[in-house]
């Protein structure tokens, strides 16, 4: 995920951190210096959770008001029955992103989700479809078990997954069974990123975590205020598939829990505040490390958008 900012190559600012960090009003703000200067601005959404319509509360979705008349695209897109994988959402982004060069439009990708941006960027692997009598015989490997199969068919994804990582260990031990070679293997050989056609401008917010956590458990109380309740009643009310992204994103469990009765008014907002300090801090810690040291870190304390995208705006003008 390298930034080429090279002038024949059309703009992508680029605007991610952990949830409650502030990503929206930031990306809103840029998209308004950018009408201001005379260019169209569509903020683009790479949310995991705000993809789905059902999560409009939950996820934080801007309001019409907090767009404050910048067009925002792939919010609410999906159905929550339909799974957004991280290849379903890069297509559409792409899409998104080509109609708004096509239209001198600047896209401003902003969201917390660091497997879409780094699916769109640098593609996917194209690994074959695992046969399916291989993933079951897999899955229902005990984990001491498919752990110590990797340990032999692919030491360098056990090395590399932690032991108790079930999800990941299957993953890797059902590719290397069906295809013959190693999930990093493909992973070398990515496709379909749109990371050379683009000129990159990006900006990784990572406030002080005393402060971010502050944020999240008080918006997640606010929230419960606010809809939240009556949004997940009406999941459950859909009878959805339980282990479908929406139900299990943050706050539909513990909201669940408290309509199902398993847990008190103040017993679900801790479980949930806490759900989301953890998803929080996982998101941090993501975007602190994965990205290229290249890519500017910033608390969004004292932030101002101008000093962060100069070269974007100075470009523009």
């Amino acid at each position: 995920m390298i930034i080429d900012k090279s002038p024949d190559l059309p703009p992508l600012a680029l605007i991610a951190g952990p949830t409650a960090s502030g990503k929206s009003d930031l990306a809103v703000k840029l998209g308004q210096r950018i009408e201001a200067q005379g260019r169209k601005a569509v903020v683009i959404n790479a949310d995991s959770a705000q993809v789905y319509a059902d999560l409009r509360v939950l996820s934080a979705r801007p309001s019409e008001e907090e767009k404050r008349g910048i067009e925002h695209r792939l919010y609410g897109a999906w159905d929550g029955a339909i799974a957004c994988s991280a290849a379903d959402w890069a297509a559409a982004a792409k899409r998104e992103i080509a109609e708004a060069h096509s239209n001198d439009a600047v896209p401003i990708l902003c969201g917390g989700t660091g497997l879409y941006m780094r699916t769109l960027l640098e593609g996917i692997a194209p690994v074959p479809g695992i046969d399916p009598e291989i993933r079951a015989q897999v899955r229902a490997l005990p984990q001491a078990e498919a752990r110590g199969a990797l340990e032999v068919e692919d030491p360098e994804a056990a090395d590399r997954l932690a032991p108790a990582d079930a999800s990941r260990t299957a993953r890797a031990l059902e590719v290397v069974r069906s295809t013959g070679r190693t999930l990093m293997d493909w992973q070398a050989h990515k496709a379909g990123g749109i990371g050379d056609e683009i000129a990159l401008f990006p900006m990784m917010l990572l406030p002080e975590r005393e402060w971010l956590f502050e944020r999240c458990d008080r918006r997640f109380a606010t929230m419960l205020e606010h809809g939240a309740i009556e949004e997940v009643e009406a999941l459950i009310a859909r009878n959805l598939d339980p282990t479908l992204p929406v139900m299990r994103a943050i706050g539909v469990p513990e909201i669940a829990g408290l309509l199902q009765g398993d847990l008190s008014r103040a017993e679900a907002i801790v479980a949930g505040q806490t759900a989301t300090r953890r998803y929080a801090k996982r998101q941090y810690t993501w975007f602190r490390n994965q990205p290229p040291e290249s890519w500017p870190r910033d608390d969004n304390k004292t932030i101002d958008q101008y000093d962060i995208f100069v070269s974007l705006l100075r470009r523009l003008s």
